[in-house]
């Protein structure tokens, strides 16, 4: 029995692909953005999420915490509720006794089975809608078994599947899903190798790589550029080189598109309240997300360039 490790599964998403979908996160992932909108998706191990403003005091969670990570401050150093994170085992035990929602655990080891058949509960959604299920993250695709366990159980149920990854994975990895995967939506953050190691820790040579691969495979694909001012914004002009080749080979070899559209996916700051949930700080701390207007003036850009380009 197959199991793998995610922290949500959110029904009728609209912004993951087309119609109505069911959206299964992963946990874990082998980029470190340095915008991510779920940090809690990062790490593969559960996470702890404090909210202290929820805390009323009852002293549960210090009774049954094995490490004594928490911790309350004498009254002339604040006289806090807070948490010893480098004692924290992450056992979550505190989270099962907190009943008024301070303590948050994240992440839920779940058989395929488990997520196949949730992901069947809302089968009448998709056939109207022509939506589906996408797998996202984190990175789904660190979890190759898991991934490729529910993707089987999901095209024996008929339900439409997509793949949302940031494709630095090996090759392999996507020869084993192909045929279970009705389309991918893949992040294209930068162009230039440099940049894109210092925005999130790895080049992107595989990631172009893999993403030209499956181009020429004839799948369908969705492009989607997170923008994020201050960390990328310079990198459009290149990332549309990449996309523009991409288009120009695949009509000299007699097929329409290389990929079906591109999504521009401006940065906004609904993550922010979980880097301090989770003890760690915010890397996009005094970053201003786009107005809508400089949004559009960049997909303008895109369809200049003759990519048929959206915002969501």
């Amino acid at each position: 029995m197959t199991q793998g490790v995610i922290f949500n599964i959110q029904r009728f998403s609209i912004h993951d692909g087309p119609g109505v979908r069911t959206a299964v996160f992963f946990k874990g992932c082998n980029l470190r953005c340095k915008w991510c909108h779920n940090p809690e998706s990062i790490e593969h191990k559960p996470s702890l999420e404090f909210y202290p403003a929820k805390c009323i005091g009852c002293g549960a969670c210090f009774a049954v915490c094995p490490v004594s990570a928490h911790i309350m401050q004498p009254i002339g150093q604040g006289g806090e509720h807070i948490i010893d994170r480098s004692k924290c085992i992450r056992c979550l035990e505190c989270t099962d006794t907190c009943y008024a929602g301070a303590l948050v655990g994240v992440g839920q080891t779940v058989t395929a089975e488990y997520v196949v058949e949730n992901v069947k509960s809302e089968m009448p959604y998709y056939q109207h809608s022509g939506g589906g299920v996408t797998f996202s993250g984190g990175e789904c695709m660190v979890q190759p078994d898991f991934l490729y366990a529910v993707l089987v159980g999901c095209k024996e149920a008929g339900v439409h599947t997509a793949v949302d990854t940031a494709g630095n994975v090996p090759w392999e990895f996507f020869q084993r899903i192909d045929s279970f995967v009705d389309m991918y939506l893949y992040d294209v953050k930068a162009a230039s190798p440099e940049v894109h190691r210092a925005m999130t820790g790895a080049g992107n040579e595989l990631i172009i790589d893999n993403l030209k691969k499956i181009c020429r495979q004839g799948k369908r694909v969705w492009i989607r550029i997170p923008y994020v001012p201050g960390f990328n914004d310079g990198e459009i002009p290149g990332i549309a080189d990449i996309l523009c080749e991409l288009e120009a080979e695949a009509k000299s070899s007699g097929r329409e598109y290389a990929f079906e559209r591109v999504e521009l996916l401006p940065y906004h700051k609904l993550g922010a309240s979980k880097y301090e949930a989770l003890g760690i700080g915010d890397p996009t701390d005094g970053t201003v997300p786009p107005t809508g207007a400089e949004a559009e003036r960049v997909v303008e850009y895109l369809r200049g360039r003759g990519l048929r380009a959206y915002k969501p």
